[in-house]
């Protein structure tokens, strides 16, 4: 959720004729993160779960080359957004470390575990 309002400020640096173009595509990916991890936390089953991981993380590289392009195209400079950069660098470790949690979780599901454990006594 931190990261939403650093890139709709970056966002805010596009000139006007970028409104409906790259800031809007800016706009749409970040908030794609969160509510993809939301989404997928609610749901049901954990491959629900890890395939709505995969798609904030395939949002998150969007919203990278995106901020890439806005500095290319002079909107902003890299000094403006290292901030911006490190959190993204962070929100991508601790969503890899998430994704491979949650594919342990759905390679042996607690329900089938705790169903062999009580098979077995």
């Amino acid at each position: 959720m931190a990261l939403v309002p650093l890139v709709y400020n970056i966002a805010k640096h596009c000139p006007i004729e970028e409104r409906f173009a790259l800031a809007d595509q800016l706009r749409r990916a970040v908030i794609s993160v969160p509510a993809n991890i939301a989404e997928g936390q609610a749901r049901q089953y954990p491959r629900e779960f890890l395939h709505l991981l995969n798609v904030a993380r395939g949002s998150l590289a969007e919203v990278d080359t995106l901020v890439q392009v806005a500095i290319q195209l002079g909107y902003v400079r890299q000094s403006e957004v290292a901030a911006t950069k490190n959190l993204m660098h962070s929100i991508r470790q601790l969503l890899q470390r998430l994704i491979q949690h949650v594919r342990t979780e759905a390679v042996t599901p607690r329900a089938t575990t705790q169903r062999t454990r009580n098979a077995k006594r």
